[in-house]
């Protein structure tokens, strides 16, 4: 292992990534490295945007929980090089707040929620197929990339998981989070999402596509023990439905 404060672990309630230094995202990085070389996007932003000079430090994130400070070596702009000084694992966030949201024509607002359901430390976000949503070309590496820069902007270690879309009638059994939840406008018994969240286990809320889900979309649900809630009394886009229930799961923690 390298020298330094190596091997230290950090509780997930702190703050991972320093706020004075530079944070950078190295999907593949190994901890026992003393040296670790940086791929082209990342060193020409390092040397040519950030102008660090050799001697300053850098972390990397893996996504995975890894946080390594380094010192930068070699200030190529193709290939700049780090030395590990130290390395932290931080354990993976819990519980675990999922959010199943329908695809949505205007791309840029479904966009816009990963964005910001990342930022707010949203951990799961599956992408819905159902029977209103209108199809849309669904880019996951642009997608992925609107995540990981919103992990490092809001300082975090783990990235969030990005499924690829999936019918809503397989959503029901594939995901059997402990506390299941689905957000409609339909008449019926429905409770206040805000009431329900339980900060000691995992969830997993539904969210419909404009002109909501349907009434056989709802029941299926039911069926499969999902509660069936509010999220205030007003009614929502798509994408801001997804925030508002995001917002209300992690402030219950």
């Amino acid at each position: 292992m390298p020298g330094g404060n190596s091997g230290l672990s950090c509780p997930y309630n702190t703050q991972y990534i320093q706020m004075n230094l530079p944070c950078f995202y190295a999907e593949s990085i190994s901890v026992e490295n003393e040296c670790i070389v940086l791929d082209e996007d990342n060193s020409r932003h390092l040397v040519q945007v950030l102008r660090l000079k050799k001697g300053e430090q850098v972390q990397l994130t893996d996504g995975q929980g890894n946080l390594l400070t380094t010192s930068l070596v070699a200030d190529q702009k193709k290939s700049a090089q780090v030395r590990v000084l130290s390395t932290e694992k931080c354990p993976p966030p819990a519980p675990r707040t999922a959010i199943g949201i329908s695809l949505i024509k205007n791309t840029s607002r479904f966009e816009w929620f990963l964005e910001k359901a990342a930022e707010i430390g949203v951990n799961e976000i599956i992408p819905l197929i159902c029977e209103r949503t209108e199809k849309q070309h669904f880019r996951i590496d642009r997608m992925r990339n609107i995540l990981i820069s919103a992990m490092l902007q809001s300082r975090q270690v783990w990235l969030a998981q990005l499924h690829d879309p999936i019918r809503f009638s397989d959503v029901l059994t594939r995901f059997t989070l402990p506390q299941r939840f689905i957000a409609h406008c339909l008449d019926g018994e429905r409770h206040s999402l805000s009431k329900l969240a339980d900060a000691h286990r995992d969830n997993l809320v539904l969210i419909g596509p404009e002109g909501d889900f349907t009434q056989k979309e709802i029941e299926q649900a039911l069926i499969n023990r999902y509660t069936p809630v509010l999220l205030g009394k007003t009614r929502l886009r798509t994408e801001t439905a997804g925030i508002v229930a995001a917002t209300l799961l992690k402030s219950a923690y």
